[in-house]
């Protein structure tokens, strides 16, 4: 693949309102444009349903779009964010297994409104209220229900208080083993990258890594607002060991975080090494 050529700067981790996002995808694209980006991916939780509205809109804006999701996964506790990029979406295992987290993430809400809804005036019509056309259902969606209802003042308020784990409220979340997660991916065609793998969450342990990278991970965003900066350390030692792709990305969410389209990009050369390496779909040059 790559016979075109994509134009940077290159922001490859973007949200619309189809997950946790608050703009739709062709505004996304919009937004990124706007702020200097010329490569964007649209990387909704575990859906690919704005592909073809951010797509039309990057074509329509002369960029390039990088077809992308975040996968959420888990090991022992410890959430694991995959970023996939140019996988193909009619791939039936991944289908199967996206199809299983998205009506997770659902159940839980709905779950999770009903308990809330106990002590405070919240219903499930107020949550559905907050979500946009196919949007993967989640916990910033319940957020946004309590701001419109004045509980909370804002996302960051929510997530420290009511929606925190550690209140009654809160029901876990299905998540699929990170080392599978890969094996999926990459049996989709797809490139898997680790998404800000040096947060708050911490850096996953060198086992995990080891069995990610045997199962065919590409790479980590180290260039991200929230990593640490021994954390990435670390992981550069590794890229360096094992020649991995390295990242850049905003993880924009339009008013729902003040990360900005562009804030962190991606090389050029680790851009086209992705689209090579894939075999999935192909990125939309505009």
């Amino acid at each position: 693949m790559g016979a075109h050529r994509f134009r940077g700067p290159s922001d490859l981790h973007l949200h619309s309102e189809r997950s946790d996002g608050t703009q739709s995808p062709a505004d996304v694209m919009r937004a990124a444009r706007e702020h200097g980006v010329r490569t964007a991916a649209l990387t909704d939780h575990d859906t690919t349903a704005g592909w073809a509205d951010a797509a039309a809109a990057a074509r329509a804006l002369q960029m390039t779009f990088m077809p992308g999701m975040e996968m959420s996964t888990r090991h022992h506790g410890r959430s694991v964010h995959l970023l996939a990029y140019l996988f193909d979406p009619e791939d039936a295992a991944l289908r199967a297994e996206i199809d299983r987290v998205r009506s997770s993430r659902r159940d839980r809400a709905r779950t999770m409104t009903d308990r809330i809804g106990r002590d405070y005036d919240l219903t499930w019509a107020d949550v559905l209220a907050q979500t946009g056309e196919e949007a993967t259902i989640g916990r910033p969606h319940i957020a946004d229900a309590l701001i419109a209802k004045e509980h909370v003042r804002d996302r960051t308020e929510a997530f420290a208080g009511i929606l925190n784990p550690r209140r009654e409220y809160y029901v876990a979340l299905y998540s699929p083993d990170p080392v599978n997660a890969v094996r999926l991916v990459v049996g989709a065609g797809g490139v898997p990258i680790i998404a800000h793998p040096a947060s708050r969450g911490g850096v996953p342990s060198d086992d995990v890594l080891a069995a990610m990278l045997e199962a065919g991970l590409a790479g980590f965003e180290l260039d991200h607002r929230e990593n640490h900066a021994e954390g990435v350390r670390h992981l550069a030692r590794l890229v360096a060991e094992r020649d991995l792709i390295v990242t850049g990305s905003s993880d924009y969410h339009g008013a729902g975080k003040p990360n900005l389209p562009g804030e962190h990009t991606t090389d050029d050369e680790m851009v086209q090494r992705i689209i090579e390496r894939s075999s999935g779909t192909e990125p939309v040059y505009g």
